[in-house]
């Protein structure tokens, strides 16, 4: 696979997206209006390149796959198309025979709308770094254990809605329903008051799998084609009130965003490392063979602001072991299925993946650089998640971002 130096593409430095990465996004050009077709694409550099119009030119046998404007049928072609489509692209931006085709179909990223990459079938939502659900418990459970007692056991999660994903940069309106019972006894309704995000890593499956028929943790790569980044944004107060005796709903109904862009496993060759957990006896559907866990390093910012550094390799729970518990039931994978890490947070407080950790629910608010203070997020705030991995050269790879900003309750 190609690095910089060896395509005859010069992206720029400081560029999102070298020629090694490589992620699949569809997207629309913006100078032709809202009725502009959406198309496959790739991100090279600061450009875009039209996935199916190359493939077309050049007579590429996956071209039909890339031609409807959504990564569905990609998708669903699996590992083996997957690695071609990935080899071709690479040979595409190595052989100079090839530039007059690329050039002719790359289109600057200034001048694309991007949108939701596929067609989302279900979403499930882990919770699997212990960091977090540590602070969790020291908040919520003070004198007792920090861990649920199932939490080392399984990857606990819930299942999610998948019509409220929304691509990067949608507005997301503060939701409104019911507050618990404050000083008056009783409880409220009406907009929340603690609005928080979520910084996630999410895994996008392309293959399905049959009814009743378990996923093991060793076939994670034939069924996931890679990652992308999710913020599962929380009305805090919601949650806590709803979630006894079941989990999370309102709470976390009303948006999730997701990054525009799906990195495919295959560009995340330099970052695979062991997992932090289990240490303990597990179940055998849930033991590793390999290497699962990612070294990524995720920033949050806050307007702007750097707030949190969460490192996705501290996380307890793969997403190997997440697609293996998901499916051990029997439940089959579709097609377009998106399931999330739950929030990534590290040992450090400048790591933590959330509001309510990094100012302790409210209790200790954060500093911005321009002096205002956040316990929880404010009409007008815009969050934005990005996050690099290792590269084969030694430096790091970007793999996106997503971000929304808050707008008042409609």
């Amino acid at each position: 696979m190609p690095v910089h130096g060896e395509s005859w593409l010069d992206v720029p430095d400081g560029a999102e997206f070298g020629t090694y990465v490589l992620p699949y996004g569809v997207f629309s050009q913006t100078k032709r209006g809202d009725t502009a077709a959406r198309k496959t694409g790739v991100a090279v550099g600061d450009s875009v390149l039209d996935l199916a119009a190359v493939a077309g030119r050049l007579g590429e046998d996956f071209t039909p796959l890339v031609e409807s404007g959504s990564l569905n049928p990609l998708l669903a072609a699996g590992r083996p198309v997957w690695r071609s489509v990935r080899e071709r692209l690479t040979e595409w931006l190595r052989d100079p025979s090839y530039r007059p085709v690329v050039m002719a179909n790359l289109i600057p990223r200034a001048d694309v709308r991007l949108h939701l990459p596929f067609e989302p079938a279900d979403f499930v939502d882990f919770y699997s770094s212990e960091h977090h659900a540590r602070s969790v418990g020291r908040m919520f459970r003070a004198g007792g254990d920090s861990l649920p007692a199932n939490w080392k056991h399984l990857p606990v999660g819930y299942h999610g809605r998948a019509g409220t994903i929304v691509p990067s940069g949608t507005p997301v309106s503060r939701p409104r329903g019911q507050r618990g019972p404050g000083e008056g006894g009783s409880p409220a309704f009406g907009s929340t008051r603690k609005l928080d995000f979520e910084a996630e890593v999410g895994f996008v499956v392309g293959v399905p799998s049959e009814l009743g028929k378990p996923v093991g943790v060793d076939d994670f790569a034939e069924h996931v084609i890679g990652v992308c980044l999710v913020n599962d944004w929380s009305a805090r107060d919601f949650q806590g009130w709803e979630y006894k005796p079941l989990g999370p709903f309102l709470g976390k109904s009303f948006a999730t965003s997701l990054s525009p862009w799906v990195v495919p496993l295959d560009a995340l060759d330099h970052a695979w490392v062991a997992p932090e957990g289990p240490r303990e006896e597990t179940f055998a559907y849930l033991r590793c063979t390999g290497a699962w866990g990612l070294d990524l390093r995720l920033t949050v910012r806050l307007n702007g602001h750097p707030i949190a550094q969460p490192p996705f390799s501290t996380m307890y729970w793969t997403g190997a072991q997440q697609l293996a518990h998901l499916t051990v039931a029997g439940a089959s994978l579709r097609t377009g299925d998106l399931f999330a890490s739950g929030t990534v947070s590290g040992p450090e407080p400048d790591q933590r993946g959330s509001l309510l950790e990094l100012s302790w629910d409210g209790s200790d608010p954060i500093l911005l650089r321009d002096g205002s203070q956040r316990g929880y997020l404010n009409d007008g705030d815009e969050v934005s998640i990005s996050a690099t991995a290792p590269g084969p050269d030694g430096s790091r790879m970007g793999l996106g971002e997503v971000t929304g900003r808050v707008r008042p309750s409609t």
